[in-house]
C-alpha cells in the first residue's frame, strides 16, 4: 500500500513538474531574441514580459514606453517585450527617417494583427497590407485634395454654427459659466465626419441620444474585451484565433455595417453624386471590387469598401474633438497665448475683408503653431508601428531587423525629449515659428506619422480644427474653474491619450 501510495505521489510530482516546465518554456521562449542579437533590452519577466503593470492596470502604455524610452537615453534602440512578443523600440530620428520614409519598402505596413473573419471592418486602410494598400491609398487621397477642402467648408461651417449655438445654449442654462468640452467637441466631430464624409445630417450636437454619437463613443470606451483582446494578442496571435474576441462592440459594429452599407446602396440606386468621401469609395469600389480587368494584387472586397468608411469615422471624431479639447485646456491656462490667437483672428478678418472661408483658415497661421503644440503635447497616438516585410540592415550599424519584426517608434516620448524640444511640459507654439520650424530635427515630430503612411485625412483634421477653435475664441475667453484639473489626469485604461475626469473650463461671452 506505502508503495503504491508513493508511486501515485511520484507520478503527479512528475506530471505536474512537467507540465510547469512546458509552462514556463511557453512564457519564456522568446526572451532570448534581443541577447542574441546585442541589442539593449528590458529585463522581461515569465508571460508578462516588460507589460506586469499594464496587464493589472496600474499602468499607461504611454508611461510604459516613456519608462523605456528615458532608461536607454543614449541608445539608438532598445528590445522589450510585450508579453511574450519581441518589440524593437527605435530611439534614434535618422534610422526613424529610414523606417517610415526612405527605405519604406521594407517597412510598408502597420503589422497589427486582426482576425477578419471575427472584425470585418478592421480591414480598413490602416490594416490594409501591400500591394492592396498601394492602390486602396491612391483611389481614395482624392478625397482629400485641397479642392475637395474648398468645397467641404461650408458644411463644416454649418456644423460649427450649430456648436456656437450648443456653446451659449449651455451658457445661459449654468450660471457659472461652466462646461466640459470633451463631450460637446466630441458631438461636434460627430457632425463634421458625418456630413461631410457621408452626407448624413447627424444633428449629434442637439441630440443627447444620437446612436451615432452613442456607438461612436463605445468604440473608445475602456473594457475587460479590450483589455484581454489586447493581451491575448501579446501572448500569442494564435491565441485569438482560438477564443476570437472582438475589436470593437458588436452592437457597434453592426450599427456603422448597417448605415454605411445602406447609404452607399442609397446613393448608388438614386444615382446621386457629391464631393465626399463616400463618392470616392463608391469609385473605388468600381475600379477594385466590380472590375473583372484589376490586377489580383490590387483587388478588393465588399468588406473593405464598408471597412474604410467606418474606419475614416473612427479616425475623424473622437481623435479630433480631444485634441481640440486640449488646445481649449492649454489656452485658459495661457491667456497671453489666447489673446494672441485672438489678435491674429481679427488681423485677418480685416485682412479678407469679413470674408470667412478656407483661404482664411488657411491664413491663421499663429493658430496653426498653436494647433501644432497642442498636437506635441497630445498626439492621437502615442506610439507608431511597423513590421518588417524583409530583412533589414540598419545602415552604419550592426542591427540586422529580420522579416517579421514588430517595431515600435514612441512619438510621445520623441515630442516630450528635452533634447529636441526644452523645457517639454511648458505648451509653447513658437517651437513651431517658421524660424525654429526649421530647427526641428526630422522624425522627432509625428502626431500624424509622416512618409507614405501618414495619415489620409490630416488635412481635414486641420480644417476642422482650426475653424471650431475660431468660432469659439472669437465669442468667448476661456477660463480655468473649480473643475478643471491641473495637471490634467490621465485615463490609464484608455486606448488613446484621454483625460480622466473630462476637461472643465469656464466661457465668458465677448461683446464686440
Amino acid at each position: 500500500m506505502f508503495l503504491f501510495c508513493s508511486g501515485w505521489w511520484l507520478y503527479i510530482t512528475v506530471t505536474c513538474s512537467i507540465i510547469c516546465i512546458v509552462i514556463y518554456n511557453f512564457c519564456t521562449s522568446t526572451f532570448s531574441k534581443w541577447e542574441k542579437l546585442n541589442v539593449p533590452y528590458v529585463r522581461p519577466i515569465p508571460l508578462f514580459g516588460n507589460y506586469f503593470k499594464v496587464a493589472l492596470g496600474f499602468e499607461h502604455q504611454l508611461d510604459l514606453y516613456k519608462r523605456i524610452y528615458n532608461e536607454f537615453t543614449g541608445h539608438k534602440y532598445a528590445g522589450l517585450f510585450q508579453m511574450r512578443t519581441p518589440y524593437l523600440m527605435i530611439r534614434d530620428p535618422e534610422i526613424i527617417n529610414r523606417i517610415i520614409i526612405r527605405d519604406f519598402s521594407y517597412f510598408p505596413n502597420h503589422g497589427v494583427y486582426t482576425d477578419l473573419s471575427v472584425n470585418p471592418l478592421s480591414s480598413s486602410l490602416f490594416n490594409t497590407e501591400t500591394p492592396q494598400w498601394n492602390a486602396a491609398r491612391h483611389k481614395l487621397s482624392p478625397a482629400f485634395t485641397s479642392g475637395k477642402l474648398k468645397l467641404m467648408y461650408e458644411q463644416i461651417k454649418e456644423c460649427g454654427d450649430e456648436l456656437m449655438k450648443n456653446i451659449s445654449k449651455s451658457v445661459l442654462e449654468h450660471t457659472n459659466n461652466e462646461m466640459e468640452v470633451v463631450d460637446v467637441l466630441g458631438k461636434f466631430s460627430t457632425d463634421v465626419i458625418g456630413t461631410c464624409a457621408f452626407g448624413l445630417q447627424l444633428n449629434a450636437i442637439n441630440d443627447d441620444n444620437s446612436e451615432f454619437r452613442k456607438y461612436g463613443k463605445s468604440l473608445f470606451t475602456p473594457s475587460l474585451r479590450v483589455l484581454l483582446r489586447e493581451l491575448s494578442l501579446m501572448i500569442s496571435p494564435a491565441l485569438l484565433k482560438v477564443i476570437k474576441i472582438k475589436e470593437f462592440p458588436a452592437e457597434a459594429c453592426e450599427f456603422f455595417h448597417s448605415v454605411f452599407h445602406e447609404t452607399i446602396t442609397y446613393r448608388e440606386k438614386n444615382n446621386i453624386v457629391r464631393n465626399d468621401f463616400v463618392q470616392a469609395l463608391m469609385q473605388t469600389r468600381r475600379d477594385l471590387v466590380l472590375n473583372e480587368n484589376v490586377h489580383p494584387n490590387d483587388k478588393l472586397t465588399e468588406t473593405h469598401i464598408l471597412a474604410n468608411a467606418f474606419g475614416i469615422f473612427f479616425a475623424g471624431s473622437d481623435t479630433v474633438s480631444t485634441v481640440l479639447s486640449f488646445c481649449l485646456y492649454e489656452l485658459a491656462l495661457a491667456k497671453n497665448i489666447q489673446d494672441k490667437c485672438r489678435e491674429e483672428i481679427k488681423s485677418q478678418i480685416s485682412k479678407h475683408n469679413g470674408v470667412i472661408d478656407y483661404t482664411f483658415l488657411t491664413d491663421l497661421n499663429y493658430l496653426d503653431m498653436v494647433l501644432k503644440e497642442t498636437l506635441r503635447k497630445y498626439p492621437p497616438g502615442y506610439t507608431l508601428s511597423r513590421q518588417a516585410a524583409q530583412t533589414y540592415h540598419v545602415p552604419y550599424d550592426s542591427l540586422v531587423i529580420e522579416k517579421g519584426q514588430n517595431i515600435i517608434i514612441p512619438l510621445h516620448s520623441l515630442h516630450y525629449d528635452p533634447q529636441y524640444y526644452p523645457n517639454p511640459e511648458v505648451f509653447d507654439p513658437e517651437r513651431f515659428s517658421p524660424e525654429e520650424k526649421s530647427k526641428l530635427v526630422k522624425g522627432t515630430y509625428l502626431p500624424f506619422g509622416d512618409g507614405p503612411r501618414i495619415c489620409i485625412g490630416i488635412r481635414f483634421a486641420e480644417m476642422e480644427m482650426k475653424l471650431a477653435l475660431f468660432e469659439i475664441l472669437s465669442k468667448f475667453e476661456l477660463e480655468p474653474c473649480g473643475k478643471t484639473d491641473i495637471p490634467l489626469k490621465f485615463n490609464k485604461k484608455a486606448i488613446m491619450v484621454m483625460p480622466e475626469n473630462g476637461i472643465w473650463l469656464k466661457f465668458k461671452e465677448i461683446f464686440s
